[in-house]
């Protein structure tokens, strides 16, 4: 099966360029660009168009007139392809709720879709089809279904997400969850009694009692450090003001127990506007985060498994809108965190049933409450969830079944 890929890798880097490089790099690699065709067991050609339309986070959805010239000439390459290499499968991933990467969407169809038997869609943002019920005009919503429908195949990686799929009328409708290769293969030699030491220890000052010297070594047991991660895109939205205020609100609510207990904060990834970095470094000078935050910046490959490794909690009390289900939060799952974060829109369906660390919204003292809560949580069930739903082989499975049905 061949297919045309009108999709970017990164950078920028996020989850949803990260997603389109596994599965391009599973399928066997971007055939415009190998000498020979040596095949896969999945047996999928991937021509790539690298549609790369930001250059930063920043970029993202905002209007520039040079993206405009860019939308031609990628499309240009898909017709090109289209023909050279005998594509007849148009594999895009569509905009989230965003005016200026819909019209893009707008020119990809009305440009491309003609040339291609097969339009499949994969949907890695979610809320577009509310957002076109509720935030639009009745014209730009009758062009979007207009230009898209009827699709071959709507590829969603949630049962929230299906909304969207539905609203374009698409002819078959598949979910596939995200999948990521195993950042710690060596989980249960190396990390897991790590974890299960700290558990203990820390379940043993919430329940008044004191902790073993081996457990928390680099306090001496006098005060048990539990260390936060949060790792994401560093904006409000993904939840970064939540967080700082949800661990100061745990760290006054140990205090007012007496508890031997102290909650820090690793803050990892990239600001997207220089209004909240600004903003992050005005808090920064409060006496009461000195000593608490640790700000590291962008982080990747070995940095980022090292900070995933350290850490004892993972906070992530999103309210994105396009959230659907971030790589981020398998990741953690991947190295056994417990885990924070938000009802929000696919994120639940990713837990096991009655997972107790989910939160409404972003109140500094419900998510406080969380964390201390999952303190007294083992990671091990959220390992098992990984292993069961989200590796890497399981979702290139699965996609590679989902897109051989269209033929």
């Amino acid at each position: 099966m061949k297919l045309l890929v009108f999709a970017h890798t990164p950078p920028p880097h996020h989850g949803q360029s990260y997603m389109v490089e596994l599965m391009i790099e599973g399928f066997g690699g971007d055939c415009r660009r190998r000498r020979k065709n040596d095949g896969n067991k999945f047996g999928i050609e991937c021509y790539h168009v690298n549609a790369h339309f930001s250059k930063s986070l920043e970029d993202i959805g905002e209007f520039q007139s040079w993206k405009m010239l860019l939308v031609f000439i990628y499309c240009l390459q898909a017709i090109w392809c289209r023909f050279r290499y005998g594509v007849k499968n148009l594999y895009y991933v569509p905009a989230p709720g965003k005016a200026v990467a819909l019209y893009r969407d707008w020119l990809v169809m009305f440009l491309c879709r003609p040339f291609f038997e097969r339009v499949i869609l994969h949907w890695h943002a979610a809320g577009l089809a509310k957002w076109l019920e509720t935030c639009v005009q009745i014209r730009s919503r009758a062009l979007t279904y207009r230009l898209f429908k009827p699709v071959t195949l709507s590829i969603v990686i949630s049962k929230y997400n299906l909304a969207d799929a539905e609203k374009l009328l698409s002819s078959r409708i598949q979910i596939v969850s995200n999948g990521i290769p195993d950042p710690c293969p060596d989980f249960a030699e190396t990390i897991l009694p790590r974890r299960q030491a700290r558990f203990l220890g820390r379940k043993r000052i919430l329940t008044g009692e004191a902790p073993g010297a081996g457990e928390f070594p680099q306090t001496g047991a006098v005060t048990a450090t539990v260390k936060i991660l949060y790792l994401a895109h560093c904006t409000r939205e993904k939840g970064l003001f939540a967080t700082l205020e949800g661990v100061a609100a745990a760290n006054d609510d140990l205090a007012a127990r007496r508890l031997p207990m102290r909650m820090t904060l690793s803050i990892a990834g990239n600001f997207v506007t220089a209004e909240e970095q600004a903003e992050f470094d005005r808090l920064m000078q409060r006496l009461d985060y000195a000593g608490t935050v640790s700000y590291l910046g962008f982080i990747s490959d070995e940095k980022k498994r090292q900070a995933l490794r350290e850490a004892d909690l993972f906070c992530f009390p999103t309210r994105y809108l396009a959230e659907n289900q971030p790589v981020n939060l398998i990741e953690a799952m991947a190295f056994g965190l417990p885990i924070v974060t938000t009802r929000w829109r696919s994120l639940p369906e990713m837990f096991p049933p009655d997972y107790p660390g989910l939160v409404s919204g972003q109140s500094p003292r419900e998510i406080g409450g969380a964390l201390i809560l999952m303190a007294e949580q083992a990671g091990e069930q959220l390992r098992e969830n990984f292993e069961r739903q989200f590796t890497v082989e399981r979702h290139l499975t699965a996609l590679a079944d989902a897109l051989h049905g269209v033929e």
